[in-house]
This record gives C-alpha cells, sequence and structure tokens, in this order.
C-alpha cells in the first residue's frame, strides 16, 4: 500500500503526541508500547517502523511536551502577560487535574531523573530553554540572576503542583496551590541580594 509524502512523519508525530500524553498521565514505568500504540489507533508492530526503542520515544515524547509548555510561554510573552498571570495559570486546579495535558516536569520529574544520559540532557536542554523565557518576564537584572532566580521559581512551582496533586483532598490542595503562587510571586518581586 502507497502512503501520500509526509505519511511517516505524521504519523511518527502523532504517536509522539500520544506517548506525551500517556507518559504524563501514567508515567514512564506504566506507560507501554503497546497502550500507547493502541490509544494512537495502532498496532504495537508498527512502532518498530517509527522508533528504535521506548527510550527514544519517551526521550522525544518529553522534548514534544516541553517544546509546548515553552510555546505557550512565548505566546504569552508576545501578548505581554505578566509573570504573575504565568504563574497563577501554571498553579490552577485545572492544572492539577489534568496531568496529560500538564507539564513534563510536574508529571515525570522523578522518572527523568533515572532515563538513560541522552534523554536526561534532552531534558536539560528544554528545561534551559523554558527557564530563559520565564526569565524574560522578570524584572530587569542582569541575565545570570534572572536565570537563577526563574530556575528557583520553576522549581517552586513544579513543586507546589506536585504537592496539590498527591493530596486527596481538594480544599487542602487549594491552600497548597495559593501558598505557592503567594511564594513563587515573592520570589519574582524579591529585591537582589546585592542591593
Amino acid at each position: 500500500m502507497r502512503f501520500e509524502k509526509g505519511h511517516k512523519a505524521a504519523t511518527r508525530r502523532h504517536i509522539v503526541e500520544v506517548a506525551s500524553k500517556c507518559l504524563r498521565r501514567d508515567g514512564v514505568s506504566a506507560a507501554g508500547i503497546g497502550g500507547i500504540m493502541s490509544e494512537a489507533g495502532l498496532t504495537k508492530g508498527a512502532f518498530s517502523a517509527h522508533f528504535e526503542s521506548k527510550e527514544e520515544l519517551v526521550r522525544e515524547a518529553v522534548t514534544s511536551a516541553l517544546a509546548n509548555r515553552q510555546d505557550h510561554l512565548d505566546k504569552d510573552r508576545q501578548r505581554g502577560v505578566a509573570l504573575e498571570v504565568v504563574i497563577r495559570s501554571y498553579l490552577k486546579h485545572a492544572h492539577v487535574k489534568c496531568p496529560a495535558d500538564g507539564c513534563p516536569s510536574a508529571a515525570l520529574l522523578p522518572e527523568i531523573a533515572r532515563q538513560p544520559l541522552l534523554t536526561r540532557k534532552a531534558y536539560e536542554k528544554g528545561l534551559r530553554s523554558y527557564v530563559s523565557a520565564l526569565a524574560a518576564l522578570l524584572p530587569t537584572m542582569d541575565a545570570e540572576a534572572s536565570r537563577r532566580r526563574a530556575t528557583a521559581i520553576f522549581g517552586l512551582m513544579v513543586g507546589t503542583l506536585q504537592f496539590a496533586r498527591a493530596v486527596p483532598d481538594a480544599a487542602y490542595a487549594e491552600l497548597i496551590l495559593e501558598g505557592g503562587i503567594e511564594a513563587a510571586l515573592h520570589l519574582a518581586r524579591a529585591p537582589r541580594s546585592d542591593d
């Protein structure tokens, strides 16, 4: 059977998108190739035509999810959205409830740390890019100080979201989110230590 030009690339992108959601929803260990391919509407046997290993798929799925988060942040920056809006948008109840569509860092960080070096390097590259974009929303300071501050803010946001997802009490989860927002905003507004 002949396929249109670009069919294989489009199918690969589709598999990566589905895998990205499955990994964020279920975790790297729990998301199997058979389940991912089934959700993509393909057979498990079709996997090897697109990827050499699950590791390769995980790497692409994680970097794709990070790139999507970066795209959203870049669009917000272009529209002039303030850092407070970005923080509140990240630390909202809807993000707690939908890990499959959310931040790969909050959903997968402990598992990413256990992945092979190539995957961790790919994650680091995406993380650095995201943090640089977040740093651009901070009040003017030197570039290195902005990156350090943005890294701390993002770490606080990720940890807050993980805590809120871990507790079954919705009211307590809301308190966790509000505390994270307050702390992230305080860190964003805090004067530099050398001032």
